[in-house]
């Protein structure tokens, strides 16, 4: 196979592992928040927690390397816009991802406790849930503007 052709195959896999994972992974988690069962939140955030790990942590490294690789192959000049655009707004997608990652943990090890203990859930896990649930938003928006730069190649500046 032809190196740029694997490049582009992998660009586009690493960004269906990141949108993927992080589209399952709100799905699950919201499911399971709508349980309000605290043994169900914490079997899937323990589930969240390790695919974040294996896959979206594995993919976010990887996949500005490969996009590096990827201009670079082709001749684009890593200064145009629409390449510092999609990288400001991965940098973006990360400032919201980090904290999320930290609140999943949370999250689960508070179900756990709950489940354990027979209690309810504490009021600190429901204000972590918000927290985490907002921060998806602009997380998820800044995505799909990343696809759209990334296969528009917009002039911006």
């Amino acid at each position: 196979m032809e190196w740029l052709l694997v490049l582009r195959w992998a660009h586009i896999l690493g960004a269906t592992v990141l949108m993927g994972t992080g589209a399952g992974i709100a799905f699950f988690m919201v499911m399971a928040q709508r349980s309000r069962n605290p043994a169900v939140i914490a079997h899937v955030a323990g589930i969240v927690v390790i695919a974040d790990t294996l896959f979206t942590a594995t993919a976010a490294i990887v996949q500005p390397m490969i996009g590096v690789l990827l201009a670079l192959e082709i001749g684009w000049d890593l200064s145009e816009s629409w390449i510092l655009t999609g990288i400001a707004l991965y940098v973006f997608v990360g400032v919201f991802w980090l904290p999320v990652v930290w609140i999943q943990i949370q999250l689960r090890d508070l179900a756990r406790i709950a489940t354990i203990e027979n209690t309810p859930l504490p009021p600190r896990y429901h204000r972590l849930y918000r927290i985490w649930f907002a921060f998806g938003f602009p997380a998820f928006a800044a995505m799909l503007a990343i696809f759209w730069v990334m296969i528009a190649r917009p002039e911006i500046w």
